[in-house]
């Protein structure tokens, strides 16, 4: 093979760029330009700027520099930006982040996007503390059966507070296509309902009884979306003992209530009825 002769004068300088193509410095640069750009997005004057880059830091598991910059998003002055860094810090993992998300739900915080996102984000990081909001939320009070302040309660009741945050995380609940139109057409009529639904939905894990009882309650819900995600939860707690509970829903007045129910009975049937306790 001939080489052309003119490429010998460049030969000197392929040290050069060798020596530059493995340097460190180099490998770093587009690292060094992606923060940049985040942080960019994390300093932007727009809302949503500003969210979208707290919320792409969730990405960054095991990362302390990613971790406190959500942690200081917490307390930036738009709720939008607040509730994402609350969903970051969840989705990295950054468990010493719960005393602060701890702080917030019982602080002052008065939206209620910020405080389920904060009570989310501790459930993620498997502090049993954030099932207490979802408790409140389905149940409209406390789990020591203290009642909610009236701001609390203002909060929870408001539509437009509860529909900001329940399309995003009540939507999620629905775990059977069957439902479809029928269910959109339900949340656009009811913004209170999804988001219930959706604090249901959470306590399929909460190991507290008191959180299996307001399951069993929200089974008779006047809403037949919170009845259905109450339902769904029962069955994948695994306690066949509320079999005897949630069997009259067999005769609910909505088909895909009534099927619900009968997946639960079945589903926790597999178990075995406990015998009547003596």
């Amino acid at each position: 093979m001939r080489v052309h002769k003119s490429l010998f004068r460049f030969w000197p300088m392929v040290p050069l760029l060798l020596s530059l193509l493995l340097s460190p410095a180099f490998a770093q640069a587009p690292v060094d330009r992606a923060w940049s750009v985040l942080q960019t997005g994390l300093t932007n004057q727009g809302t949503d700027q500003r969210a979208i880059a707290t919320r792409v830091l969730g990405l960054l598991e095991n990362d302390p520099k990613a971790s406190d910059l959500a942690l200081k998003a917490l307390s930036d002055e738009k709720l939008e930006v607040r509730a994402a860094a609350a969903e970051a810090l969840g989705q990295m993992k950054a468990r010493s982040a719960a005393p602060r998300l701890a702080q917030i739900i019982l602080g002052d915080e008065k939206d209620v996007g910020v405080i389920l996102a904060c009570a989310r984000a501790m459930v993620d990081l498997g502090d049993n503390r954030g099932y207490g909001v979802y408790y409140a939320v389905l149940t409209g009070e406390r789990k020591s059966g203290a009642g909610l302040v009236e701001e609390q309660k203002k909060m929870l009741s408001d539509p437009k507070k509860m529909a900001q945050f329940g399309f995003e995380q009540g939507i999620g609940f629905i775990p059977f296509a069957g439902l479809g139109y029928g269910a959109f057409k339900a949340f656009s009529k009811d913004d209170v309902s999804p988001v219930r639904a959706a604090a249901a939905k959470v306590l399929t894990k909460d190991p507290d009884p008191k959180s299996g009882a307001a399951l069993a309650a929200a089974a008779s819900d006047k809403s037949w979306i919170v009845r259905i995600a109450a339902l769904d939860s029962l069955a994948r707690r695994g306690d066949p003992s509320l079999i005897h509970q949630i069997q009259t829903r067999l005769d609910d007045d909505k088909e895909a209530v009534r099927y619900t129910a009968a997946g639960a009975i079945l589903r926790l049937s597999k178990s075995g009825i406990p015998a009547p306790k003596k």
